[in-house]
């Protein structure tokens, strides 16, 4: 047995599970000598309490002879797995897990070695210093690169950069990790922001604004600024303009005022802050439509 799997009974539970929880995660097992299950995921965790060699502390409980605490609990089958941070239960599953699942919910609760990298990073870039928070975000990528929040960062820092290049590696990044991730509502947001910024890079927003005094119907001049406009945060003049293409020819290029507008939810549904903007929008674009 690993140094890092012990038992644990009612007696020693405060101590060795709730106060130890406050330094590092542990993870308790409910077993019972009878249960076929508990000897299929008994040396799985024993398993990854040795290789993750004290970043979690798996302690194990026979729920035969501590029934209290499996009541305390809410043990109704076992095994039944649960994680504690802070002195808190904060993750649980019931079943033998494969290897593969349980490590995914081993690596939500243990801090990765990149964190502080990625704080420091994101540091930089609100001091306005994005070239060095992308570089230190891909340091953090490269010590932890299962980090999958580094990588979202990562990605949304190039797009604040707004270059060619970096634009054109957040794409490639973007696509390679799009499938892993554990956030998919922050990936679809930065990609539909890849998406406007492929469209809308190097306009010439005067340009287009004159061409749409000159014509009001040029819809592609106004969907255009509307990218442009999305791509620089403005995303109430963004949507007005998609709104105002909907309104003057909503089939236009194959609804594209309407496709935008959805484009723009999408990202904007990440961020809390534009919860009123968004509701606001599909109101008017509901009301347009019918």
């Amino acid at each position: 047995m690993s140094q890092h799997a012990i038992d644990v009974s009612i007696a020693d539970f405060d101590d060795k599970v709730l106060a130890a929880s406050r330094r590092v995660p542990v993870i308790v097992d409910f077993w019972a000598p009878w249960c076929q299950p508990c000897r299929i995921l008994k040396p799985i965790l024993e398993k990854l309490a040795a290789e993750y060699s004290g970043k979690f502390i798996l302690a194990k409980i026979n729920s035969d002879e501590n029934q209290a605490l499996a009541m305390r609990y809410g043990v109704r089958g076992i095994p039944a797995v649960k994680a504690f941070v802070g002195g808190e239960l904060v993750d649980e599953f019931t079943g033998a897990l494969p290897e593969a699942q349980i490590r995914e919910f081993l690596d939500r609760l243990i801090p990765s070695p990149a964190e502080p990298l990625r704080r420091e990073a994101l540091s930089l870039a609100a001091a306005g210093n994005l070239v060095a928070a992308r570089q230190k975000m891909a340091e953090a990528i490269d010590l932890d690169p299962r980090n999958d929040t580094a990588y979202l960062d990562f990605i949304q820092l190039s797009l604040d950069l707004g270059t060619p290049e970096a634009l054109s590696e957040a794409s490639e990044l973007l696509a390679a990790v799009a499938d892993r991730v554990r956030d998919q509502d922050r990936a679809a947001a930065l990609k539909a922001r890849i998406e406007m910024a492929q469209t809308a890079s190097g306009v010439d927003l005067a340009a287009l604004a004159t061409r749409l005094e000159r014509d009001a119907n040029d819809h592609e001049a106004r969907l255009q600024l509307a990218n442009a406009l999305a791509l620089r945060q403005d995303y109430r003049g963004a949507l007005e303009h998609l709104l105002e293409i909907v309104r003057r020819d909503r089939k236009w290029n194959d609804e594209a005022g309407r496709k935008g507008m959805l484009k723009l939810f999408t990202l904007l549904s990440a961020q809390p802050q534009y919860d009123d903007l968004v509701r606001e929008f599909r109101i008017a674009l509901a009301r347009t439509l019918n």
